[in-house]
């Protein structure tokens, strides 16, 4: 059994880790409200661009107006962007989204590339061997469109250029404090109906006469600038609720751990005192048998 000193100092160790702990719940608390309404904020504009870009593509000829919305017959290669966090004590965020990649795309028909939005997430796929084309780590942490368009630019470049047929996005969503789900959404070709953009924008208009627009100059530069920026805007989105969902998870589990801490510190104070009390006990039997061999003499 260990030393009093010795349970003194682990029982000090363990409550130092748990004001750490306690500290890092605080810190992610705050941030989480902070991701939470700046994914609240991109709503609005997210909503309008989609009905925008529905109504345009919904003409006639759709096939024709634009490359990004034609859906490739020959499909040989995949692209995948992936977003996670770039630091750790979340969990299993980070792992629990390259665990869903690669039940998704391991077997995947054609050969993947992957952009590592993240470092976290980047390392894990060099550590799994994945074709990684591009990384983009250390984003602030409130980003702007600005911060993160390049992704989506690099996302509809390799489709343009003929380097992929198909790009998928996945990220996390934040649903609520105690539940972040990982997701994966196809985002070029870009899809209008069944489980695409429709469904991923769930604050959409409500059903009504449809609205009329007028485009200047002409729908084909309408498209050209608004369908990679709508793909950019949801790569930026994406990494906005992957942002408050790891603030979440952290926030989860800096409060467990420090619970357990707490757990931890019980247990150890009671072998505390039972070492104490052994001690105690131990030096009371030296005096008595100290005082009854002096007795005898």
């Amino acid at each position: 059994m260990a030393s009093a000193r010795e349970m003194r100092l682990r029982i000090k160790s363990v409550k130092n880790i748990s004001q750490v702990t306690r500290a890092l719940e605080t810190v992610s608390a705050s941030k989480v409200r902070k991701a939470v309404n700046a994914v609240m904020a991109t709503r609005s504009y997210a909503t309008k661009a989609w009905q925008v870009l529905r109504h345009v593509a919904e003409q006639p000829g759709r096939d024709s107006l634009h490359p990004l919305l034609v859906k490739r017959s020959n499909v040989k290669n995949a692209l995948v962007v992936v977003v996670t966090g770039d630091r750790g004590l979340a969990g299993a965020y980070n792992s629990n989204v390259i665990r869903f990649t690669a039940q998704k795309f391991d077997q995947y028909s054609v050969p993947v590339k992957y952009i590592a939005v993240g470092r976290k997430g980047r390392d894990l796929l060099f550590r799994r061997r994945k074709d990684v084309i591009a990384d983009f780590s250390n984003l602030p942490a409130a980003p702007s469109f600005a911060d993160v368009s390049a992704i989506g630019r690099l996302a509809v470049e390799e489709y343009n250029n003929g380097n992929v047929d198909e790009v998928f996005l996945v990220y996390t969503d934040f649903v609520n404090m105690g539940r972040q789900i990982a997701t994966v959404k196809k985002l070029l070709p870009l899809e209008l109906e069944g489980e695409g953009l429709v469904e991923d924008f769930e604050h959409k208009a409500s059903s009504g006469p449809s609205a009329a627009y007028e485009y200047e100059p002409d729908q084909r530069e309408i498209l050209d600038e608004i369908i990679p920026r709508f793909t950019a805007l949801q790569v930026y989105q994406a990494i906005l609720e992957s942002q408050a969902s790891e603030h979440a998870a952290r926030m989860v589990a800096m409060r467990n751990a420090t619970d357990n801490a707490k757990e931890l510190v019980s247990a150890l104070q009671l072998v505390y005192n039972k070492v104490r009390q052994q001690t105690i006990t131990n030096d009371i039997l030296d005096i008595v048998g100290g005082a009854e061999a002096l007795a005898a003499k």
